[in-house]
């Protein structure tokens, strides 16, 4: 009898904590759902802000004209083949313009409203931080895509660029264009929340970023580089994403100048995979690590070292 009594009382015991538990568990999902619903709404207004601003708009579309501009005094053509080489930097500028916009304006980005307050606000505010998050990522992808589209059709327009030529490079340059801003978001996320100051941000990560692109076989054949220069621009993502990007956009003749005389794509989704889970790894923490370190006596500091140094006027 006291055995039965026992199993009975924990019976209406696991009943109730499970009654308990529901709401909890109802509760956390819908935070997260409206984590998410804040997160996108916000990332439209940031979008149509975007728009709406002439200069910014300027400064992106100036990057494709730059491209533009270099395509159209190349006029040889790839060696062994008779594909213009422009067509080989109109798909490496579209790589590096997808790289750029993740790990060179969303760090500055992130950088800038920290140092405007943004970060510290929205600590104070239930889900603030993960909604914030969801509207960057709304934010650079549709920046990103926008880019990249403007940049074909311009090329094509106006350079004889080059375009996908069957459904399958269609296919191809978009699973790439995912998985690229896939591998350098996360990271440019990481490393907007450990740079010091906005003033500092764009000295920080220029210089690398061109060293990337200089010797990633963006803006020619990687096969002239030598062999040392080749093995560590592999170790990154922008020459991955620029192969990519380069299977998609040029016939299979061009794959004479890859090094392996093939477009690796397994490898390429491998690199670029790996290099997403490393960002999420990385970017997590230590934008928790950010979050929880700023504080109105930071804010203030860095404000007024901005304004000694005329970075900030009010």
């Amino acid at each position: 009898m006291t055995a039965v009594r026992h199993r009975t009382s924990l019976g209406r015991t696991g009943a109730a904590d499970g009654a308990a538990g529901t709401p909890k568990l109802d509760r956390a999902r819908a935070w997260r759902l409206r984590s998410w619903q804040a997160g996108l709404q916000r990332g439209g207004i940031e979008v149509r802000h975007l728009l709406r601003n002439r200069k910014e708009v300027v400064s992106y579309l100036s990057n494709v004209v730059v491209a533009l501009m270099v395509a159209s005094f190349i006029h040889d053509d790839l060696p062994g083949t008779h594909i213009p080489a422009a067509h080989l930097t109109i798909a490496g500028f579209a790589a590096y313009l997808l790289f750029q916009v993740g790990l060179i304006n969303l760090p500055q980005i992130l950088v800038t409203e920290r140092d405007e307050g943004t970060l510290l606000r929205l600590r104070a505010t239930p889900g603030g931080i993960p909604a914030y998050l969801v509207a960057k990522s709304v934010l650079i992808v549709i920046m990103a895509m926008g880019i990249v589209t403007v940049l074909l059709g311009a090329a094509a327009l106006f350079v004889d660029g080059p375009l996908p030529h069957s459904p399958g490079g269609w296919l191809t340059l978009i699973w790439v264009i995912a998985l690229g801003l896939l591998a350098v978001v996360p990271l440019g996320a990481a490393i907007g929340a450990v740079l010091p100051n906005a003033r500092e941000a764009l000295a920080m990560i220029m210089l690398p970023a061109m060293a990337l692109l200089v010797t990633s076989g963006a803006m020619f054949p990687i096969g002239r580089l030598p062999v040392v220069v080749q093995d560590v621009a592999s170790v990154f993502p922008l020459r991955w994403m620029a192969q990519g990007v380069r299977s998609a956009l040029l016939p299979d003749a061009a794959r004479a100048v890859e090094p392996s005389g093939s477009w690796q794509l397994p490898m390429v989704a491998l690199v670029l995979v790996g290099w997403a889970v490393v960002g999420f790894l990385l970017a997590v923490p230590l934008l928790r690590r950010a979050a929880r370190r700023e504080s109105g006596s930071r804010l203030t500091e860095r404000q007024g070292k901005a304004r000694m140094s005329g970075a900030l006027t009010l």
